[in-house]
């Protein structure tokens, strides 16, 4: 019999997951996406909608699916090496690499650049990022009560103000939607497809699944099926939020432009719209609570991958780690929002065509059997050609590899060419697998008979 479940606690893991997803960082991509994309921007905001918010909540509910604990045991059903690789890559793009240095980025681009003179120089933001660095490592050495009361806080406090904003550019646009540039021009939606893998939130799924399964099973569900449709009403919920505010703040940007010119990421956009409206009084104030947002992010995430690698590495203590990881963003926030997003795109173009393979894998999981043959040539078929998108995106073009995809892979021009190889790799996968059955079988006899 399934245990019942309260409408008001999926309501709360609903927002819970909606706050997990809608961190400071994701604040700052639709706005761009909405200055680039112009007129296109419904095209445009509906392919970002599809990676940033409908991938995520797919992630999450594959790993309740899956029935296992923690991603490594997931990613291990393709290869015990891959599950650790994959494991590991994944907290270093969601912690050091890209999401805890961005974190600094984000407060000092909306907090503190608005105020200060073109002739600023580097100064301000090593000055800026060492102390917000090593305050939110203080805080990670002894994550405490102070970290939840803030975010409880900041977080109703933080999108009120966000929500007047983008409500008070839907009612007075600060000017009429321009023409889409770049790649908005003839394919928006792909354009946006891409867009959405900078939330990493598809990577940051697999592990806050994790919170959010516990967070169901204290409430004494113990049935998968009831897990599993806890978590699926609780993803509704957090899935129409975080398309609400995506959409508007992408709107936002795009009626921007007639104003307030091309700016150079998310951040800008916010801050000059927040100085627009409402004076510098009103950019200080979000300047503050986006600061603060942020410096909770920023512990959650040291204290999470901190704990990840002091379990993987227990030689290592806790809080070197933590040190380790805050010393480390800070060195990597230094070199800019704009220049950080993009060295993160050509990565993050590699990774995402697997990690969407792995999802998929994992619902079919049972049709196939689990057979590991399938999860390595379907994900070696993606590989192969996410890693060549991921070179184009770090201006690495090969020429000739290029001109062979772009006749015989179809939409391998718009970021999505590993779709058929993955297929054709999981079909032979399992073709190899029958191939080997016989074998397989009169191995396990022979053992058998020992």
């Amino acid at each position: 019999m399934l245990q019942k479940v309260s409408y008001s606690f999926i309501v709360i893991i609903g927002f819970m997951l909606f706050a997990l997803f809608f961190g400071a960082g994701n604040l700052i991509f639709p706005p761009m996406l909405g200055q680039m994309a112009g007129t296109n921007v419904w095209e445009a905001n509906a392919g970002f909608l599809v990676t940033g918010v409908g991938l995520p909540l797919l992630a999450i509910t594959a790993l309740v699916y899956s029935g296992k604990d923690d991603l490594r045991s997931l990613a291990s059903r393709v290869h015990p090496l891959f599950g650790l690789v994959f494991t590991i890559l994944l907290y270093l793009a969601i912690g050091p690499f890209f999401a805890i240095p961005r974190s600094g980025n984000v407060s000092f681009e909306i907090g503190i650049k608005p105020f200060l003179s073109e002739q600023a120089g580097p100064l301000p933001l090593i000055v800026f990022t060492v102390l917000f660095f090593t305050l939110a490592c203080l805080l990670s050495l002894n994550p405490g009560k102070i970290i939840n009361v803030v975010g409880k806080v900041l977080t109703p406090m933080k999108l009120t103000f966000i929500g007047i904003i983008v409500l008070t550019a839907i009612v007075y646009p600060i000017g009429e939607l321009q023409a889409p540039v770049g790649d908005y021009q003839s394919k928006a939606f792909f354009k946006g497809f891409q867009d959405g893998y900078l939330t990493l939130d598809a990577l940051g799924a697999f592990v806050f699944g994790i919170i959010i399964v516990n967070a169901i099973k204290e409430k004494g569900v113990t049935s998968k099926k009831q897990i599993l449709l806890t978590c699926a009403k609780a993803t509704l919920i957090a899935g129409a939020l975080l398309a609400f505010f995506y959409s508007v703040l992408a709107y936002m940007g795009a009626s921007s432009v007639e104003k307030l010119g091309h700016l150079e990421n998310g951040a800008q956009i916010l801050a000059k719209v927040s100085n627009y409206y409402f004076g510098s009084y009103g950019g200080l104030l979000l300047g503050l609570m986006i600061t603060a947002a942020c410096l909770t992010t920023s512990v959650g995430l040291i204290t999470a991958c901190s704990s990840y690698f002091h379990a993987m590495f227990p030689r290592i203590s806790y809080k070197k780690f933590a040190v380790i990881l805050a010393v480390f963003s800070t060195l990597v926030a230094n070199i800019g929002l704009t220049a950080l997003i993009k060295v993160s795109v050509p990565i993050l173009t590699t990774m995402y065509p697997i990690a969407i393979s792995l999802i998929f894998l994992t619902f079919l999981h049972q049709g196939f059997g689990g057979r590991p043959e399938v999860y390595q040539g379907s994900l070696f078929g993606t590989f192969l050609v996410s890693l060549f998108d991921g070179l184009n995106a770090a201006g690495v073009e090969l020429a000739a590899i290029n001109d062979v995809f772009s006749r015989y892979l179809p939409m391998y021009t718009i970021g999505l060419g590993w779709l058929l190889p993955a297929l054709i790799g999981g079909v032979g996968g399992y073709l190899v697998y029958l191939m080997r059955k016989p074998s397989l079988r009169a191995r396990e006899l022979r053992l058998t008979k020992q």
